[in-house]
């Protein structure tokens, strides 16, 4: 492994770059006095909340700042050669051969006109002069190195015919077949399910080790940075606050808002009564209204007069390793910080449920039949074919309390939480709710069960009317309901966003003046209006910055407690599951693989799916040791599902049977513990005996 000592000449070093956009007016600065160096061998992790220009230090580098975006002022030098300036044929040659780009969206890259083979002999037969034939030899070697399945057959496919996570190793191959000196990766695995995600991770650490690579890697994610980086830099409304090699960084972060971050996040042991979240006050300000002085100042928990005046320089931190913009980096105690007043922090007692279950779901179904476009399917004479979206699940839910939902894409999450809210009927089973069936379609039930029965969803600008004011949009369930007399309802709807930190000022605003954390408040508003007993949560919070992440899982921990209110929350994030759920059910092709208290689910022992997904969850702490399970393949297709175990093409503990072949027929269900059962044929001796999946830090 290389050192994560400088050697040699940077491959990339930016010096007080600024980037300015035209606008009506006069002009934006949206990034300035940005400085760093990457060298060959090394990864820059670029992280900070939405809006603090890190996409736009990207784009300046291969110049894609659109017509009205320029450098304003500042250097950025590759190999020695300034870019500032250079256009035309010379900067496009440079990107295709030297500079390469991953996009957040592998789509953005890929036309879908084209064959993949096409696009990727493509970049080496222009900017190498490779013939057809070696060009193609060459694209199979990569894709083969990027551990893509049967490569040769993907060359000839289309991009819409293959998945997700190998659209983004068919981005990465294309972007590393010239041996570039450095890659730019802009938020590559946001958008992939955390064992794709996992997977991509190792492959660009071992590319940044053995193409001897410089890259440039932005995340909003500061487990996903620890992974991979061995520098990073951390933005603030388009100043870089703070710079430092990875470990000193996570264990000793100078800079007030780099602490902030890091107190957002949950720990993947943590849960909900046992630590606590701490949201950072305020919001990024925008480019063209931040405040004099230091920019984080109106949000910082140690700011004095000097900072309202005096801006301050990007310095070394006498006694570590960190560069810091801040006056008083070195007389800030971290771990004496305490929570100012104005961050609500809500108080979670031990619950005190009778237990009693206020949802129950037994053997439920729910099958999507597909027809094809021939005759015989077109006159109904073919066989029916059916998708298996869910297929006998099985689970309750007690009164006040909350049961997470996890597993990949296409597992059958969101297919579950449709059928229970009734956006979908259920094919077969049982559902119950309070006493109620509800296994048909919402048309087929009564008002009230509607009112008990509420959704946030995972996109509010989705199911928010843009014509509407956010007081209407909230209120109307309060009228629909008749929850309150229609002249109160003004002042409910002003109680309910004062409950989630808006205050009345928003009732007549419209969902376009609102951010996406103001948006997400507004839906959890609208669902909590007919105060129902029963929440289901669709990826909340997956969109949002952490520290945005971290005020709406606070203000839901508040709901419940305050309110009684049962939840059902589905996250992709197993450590925001485990922090925020009572109970958590893990799901694989439309079954459920384990279930049981959260604290038991995030130990030994446990199935080995939900092994895997532990194995794959980023841990913001570089020294967390962690064991590396990775599964082969992708999710096999609902409509015709393996034989027996679900999992057992891609399970890595089958071998380990006496008789492997045990798992084409259906394994039993294991009690483990209390309210714990995993579905395997594995006995729970073989199954305690496993090494935990997170060991103690080093």
């Amino acid at each position: 492994m290389k050192s994560e000592e400088s050697v040699g000449p940077p491959v990339l070093k930016v010096e007080n770059l600024a980037v300015a956009y035209k606008v009506r007016g006069g002009e934006v600065e949206a990034v300035q006095d940005v400085s760093f160096e990457i060298h060959r061998g090394q990864s820059l992790g670029i992280v900070g909340e939405s809006g603090c220009g890190k996409s736009t230090v990207a784009w300046s580098i291969v110049n894609f700042l659109g017509a009205n975006g320029y450098v304003k002022r500042g250097s950025i030098k590759f190999q020695g050669q300034e870019l500032v300036g250079k256009t035309g044929e010379a900067l496009r040659r440079l990107r295709g051969d030297q500079i390469a780009m991953v996009y957040q969206d592998p789509m953005q890259a890929l036309n879908p006109s084209m064959r993949l083979g096409d696009q990727l002999r493509e970049v080496l037969t222009v900017h190498r002069g490779l013939s057809k034939k070696e060009a193609e030899r060459r694209c199979i070697e990569m894709l083969e190195r990027v551990y893509m399945p049967d490569a040769a057959a993907v060359m000839k496919r289309y991009p819409h015919q293959i998945s997700g996570g190998q659209q983004q190793r068919v981005v990465i191959a294309m972007a590393l077949l010239n041996n570039p000196a450095l890659v730019i990766m802009d938020e590559p695995t946001t958008a992939l399910d955390v064992t794709v995600e996992a997977a991509v991770l190792d492959l660009v650490a071992e590319l940044r080790r053995d193409f001897d690579t410089a890259i440039m890697f932005i995340s909003h994610n500061l487990g996903v940075v620890a992974r991979v980086c061995n520098h990073v830099g951390v933005m603030y409304a388009g100043e870089m606050v703070e710079r430092a090699r990875v470990g000193d960084l996570y264990a000793n972060p100078q800079h007030p808002y780099t602490q902030g971050l890091m107190r957002c996040v949950p720990k993947l042991g943590s849960d909900k009564v046992s630590s606590i979240l701490y949201p950072i006050r305020g919001r990024v300000p925008p480019p063209d209204n931040r405040p004099a002085g230091c920019i984080y100042g109106p949000r910082c928990d140690y700011a004095q007069d000097r900072c309202q005046h005096e801006h301050p320089a990007l310095r070394p931190i006498s006694g570590v390793g960190n560069w810091a913009r801040c006056h008083f980096a070195e007389e800030i105690d971290a771990a004496a910080w305490t929570p100012p007043e104005e961050i609500p922090i809500p108080t979670i007692d031990q619950p005190q449920s009778d237990n009693q279950p206020i949802m129950q779901i037994n053997e439920l179904s729910k099958y999507y039949e597909v027809r094809g476009d021939s005759l015989r399917d077109v006159f109904g004479l073919s066989q029916p074919r059916y998708v298996k979206a869910v297929e006998r699940v099985s689970f309750t839910v007690p009164k006040g309390k909350t049961l997470g939902i996890v597993g990949e894409s296409g597992c059958g999450k969101s297919t579950l939480i449709k059928t229970i809210i009734g956006l979908e009927d259920s094919s077969s089973g049982e559902a119950q709710f309070m006493g109620f069936d509800i296994t048909g379609a919402i048309q087929q039930r009564d008002t009230q069960l509607i009112r008990e029965l509420q959704m946030v969803f995972q996109n509010p600008d989705s199911t928010m009317n843009p014509s509407y004011t956010v007081g209407q949009q909230i209120g109307r369930p309060m009228e629909r309901f008749n929850t309150v007399p229609k002249n109160q309802i003004r002042s409910e709807v002003i109680k309910l966003l004062e409950a989630m930190r808006l205050g009345s000022n928003y009732y007549d605003r419209l969902p376009r003046q609102l951010s996406g954390g103001e948006k997400q408040r507004v839906g959890i508003a609208r669902a909590l209006a007919s105060q129902p007993d029963l929440v289901l949560c669709d990826e909340p919070v997956s969109a949002l910055d952490v520290s945005v992440q971290a005020a709406i899982l606070n203000l839901l921990l508040e709901v419940q407690q305050q309110f009684g209110t049962t939840l059902i929350f589905i996250a992709h994030d197993l450590s925001v599951v485990r922090f925020f759920s009572d109970y958590v059910a893990v799901m694989y092709l439309g079954q459920m693989m384990e279930i049981g208290p959260a604290e038991a689910i995030y130990a030994p022992p446990y199935h080995p799916y939900t092994e895997a997904l532990l194995s794959a969850v980023p841990i913001p702490d570089p020294k967390a040791r962690q064991k590396r399970i990775r599964l082969e393949g992708a999710v096999p297709s609902a409509m015709n599902p393996p034989t027996g175990c679900r999992f057992n093409t891609r399970c890595p503990r089958r071998h380990l049977l006496p008789d492997p072949d045990i798992c084409l027929t259906e394994p039993p269900w294991r009690d483990v513990g209390p309210d714990h059962q995993i579905f395997c044929h594995h006995t729970v001796e073989t199954l305690s005996s496993f090494d935990p999946v997170i060991a103690e830090t080093v």
